[in-house]
């Protein structure tokens, strides 16, 4: 059976098989694939890595694979990490656990569950889908130890995912999961890991189903970062035509919910993506970074004359908005210009109201456009860079918490995640939607669109512009491939692109600017254009980001197209 196979995969296989712990079902599958090598040394040519953020990966058995035993595994390591970081505090320590609508994500929560009951910690378990944000915030308001959610974003179908937050509500930044790594390492068998079944963690109140009272308490806490909640109630809410896609996940409810709290009443929903399916077979990605997303939502907004529209993704920590432009044609937001759009919207109106603190902060990402944070320093914001991943934003904003060296205001990425108020550590896909809206609304009552909004900040601010490009390696080749890539540009930086001299070259491998290491490379170029090389986190890909400024719109497109064109003409060599 394992003939074909490398000496790691054959050994896994085999322990697999072997195993008293794992089901008959799971090896009748795996005896199944004697005649498919290819997919067999896939499934176990290493085990399913636990990265910062946690697990991801295609659902099914193996040790490359996520399943309840993986979910197991990885849970055991976590509650060893809970106990030692809860000490010898008074009481018994406790985990949010939250889930999102993808195959097996109900299964994966409660597994999870079961195993830290029976390491005498307490699961508090939402009993449906719940927004990511949700979790996060969850964890800080009922003062948890730590925090489970289960979901893979807007991977595809066959994905799922497994990602763990500290006591503060962020996810755990790498010095905590190089911690609970080696706890998962230390479990040696699936035998190891300790689990009760649902009825004796219920009776020991080692399982707790969290309620009602739990949904409300979040839905007021996102309400209240309004800053213009009387006039969105009095009228402008009523005028302002929404159309909504929770794109078959969490955000239904919840963005709903925000929405009519604040005071809009004039939204409509996409009926084919309203409800949670976990193949998401209205779109080829539920992913609202997308057009084809949108392609239902554009339907109908033709036919009501909508104002905005706006997707969020499986777990409704990431939001897109689509606007219409002059010509009355649809247009998708970057996460750059939606960021920008809520930066001035924001900061203007607390500027406005004579609420904008002094030492207020912006938090963004070292991949995100430097036109939010040249708007955030006109109001007086100083703007602070962090690595990509929400879960280094939301340790920056603990360590204002504690210090009060700074009133965080906003953090973003331009992967479409945005957070305002201080309730969560993780990126809110509710929140933004609220946000987007009320400044729709407010500008509509000006007389104005989004889309004229964003040209008169690229007139005052500079014409920015930026673009994502990536390329999907999968598999054991495709993950060599992505080294070998990452390792050539590395080693032969080049001297000039696109006729602009590189002027400086970022590894932030060493650990830069107080930063932790990653493996990120970026380049700077003397006209201030720039471009970064990252390996994705959660999918078997490599991202290129390019960023400009032009003297015009059309100046600036013809730069990043003539910069994308010839970095990727290396990248794809």
């Amino acid at each position: 059976m394992t003939q074909e196979l490398s000496i790691q995969a054959s050994e896994n296989v085999k322990q697999w098989l072997q195993d008293p712990s794992i089901d008959e079902e799971t090896k009748r599958e795996l005896e199944g694939l004697s005649d498919q090598p290819l997919e067999l040394e896939d499934r176990f040519y290493k085990d399913l890595e636990f990265g910062t953020g946690g697990l991801r990966g295609v659902i099914g058995a193996g040790s490359n694979r996520i399943n309840r035993y993986t979910v197991g595994k990885a849970t055991q390591g976590f509650a060893r990490y809970i106990l030692e970081q809860h000490g010898s505090a008074e009481g018994t320590p406790s985990v949010v656990i939250a889930h999102d609508s993808r195959h097996f994500s109900p299964e994966f929560a409660l597994e999870a569950a079961l195993v830290l009951a029976g390491n005498g910690i307490t699961a508090k378990l939402f009993p449906s889908l719940r927004p990511t944000p949700q979790l996060s915030f969850s964890v800080r308001h009922l003062g948890a130890t730590g925090g489970i959610v289960i979901t893979a974003s807007h991977n595809p179908p066959e994905y799922n995912g497994y990602k763990v937050y500290n006591a503060e509500g962020g996810q755990l930044v790498p010095d905590e999961a190089e911690k609970v790594i080696s706890y998962i390492q230390q479990v040696d068998s699936f035998a190891a890991v300790k689990r009760l079944d649902q009825q004796e963690a219920e009776a020991k109140g080692l399982l707790v189903w969290l309620g009602q009272e739990d949904d409300d308490a979040f839905i007021r806490t996102v309400a209240d970062v309004s800053v213009n909640r009387e006039a969105i109630a009095s009228t402008l809410g009523k005028d302002f035509k929404i159309v909504y896609t929770p794109l078959h996940g969490t955000g239904n409810i919840p963005v709903r919910r925000v929405l009519e709290e604040v005071g809009f009443t004039n939204v409509h929903i996409v009926a084919e993506q309203e409800q949670p399916d976990a193949e998401f077979s209205t779109v080829k990605s539920p992913n609202p970074e997308e057009r084809e997303a949108f392609t239902l939502a554009m339907k109908v907004g033709q036919e009501i004359g909508a104002d905005l529209l706006i997707g969020t993704d499986p777990d409704a920590d990431r939001m897109g908005a689509v606007v219409k432009n002059q010509a009355g044609e649809f247009v998708v937001l970057s996460g750059n210009q939606s960021g920008a759009l809520m930066i001035y919207y924001l900061l203007s109106q607390l500027k406005e109201a004579g609420k904008l603190p002094s030492n207020g902060a912006v938090i963004k990402t070292i991949v995100t456009s430097e036109m939010g944070a040249t708007i955030a320093e006109h109001f007086g914001a100083e703007v602070f860079n962090t690595l990509t991943g929400f879960k280094y934003i939301g340790e920056k904003m603990t360590q204002f918490e504690k210090t009060g060296s700074h009133t965080y205001l906003f953090g973003y990425e331009e992967s479409y995640g945005y957070l305002a108020g201080n309730y969560a550590r993780d990126k809110d896909a509710v929140l933004a939607s609220l946000l987007i809206c009320e400044a729709g609304a407010y500008y509509k009552a000006q007389g104005k669109t989004l889309y004229e909004v964003l040209q008169e900040l690229y007139e005052q601010f500079g014409y920015f512009q930026e673009k994502l490009e990536s390329r999907t390696l999968k598999g054991k080749d495709g993950l060599a491939q992505i080294q070998a890539k990452m390792s050539d540009w590395r080693s032969n930086p080049p001297q000039t692109v696109a006729g602009q001299a590189v002027t400086q070259v970022l590894d932030y491998s060493k650990g830069l600017d107080g930063l932790p290491k990653e493996n990120v490379l970026k380049y700077m170029l003397e006209d201030g254009s720039w471009f970064c090389l990252r390996p994705s986190g959660t999918e078997p890909k490599i991202k290129v980001y390019f960023a400009v400024r032009g003297d015009s719109l059309d100046d600036a497109n013809a730069r990043i197209q003539k910069l994308s064109d010839e970095v990727m003409a290396r990248v794809d060599a």
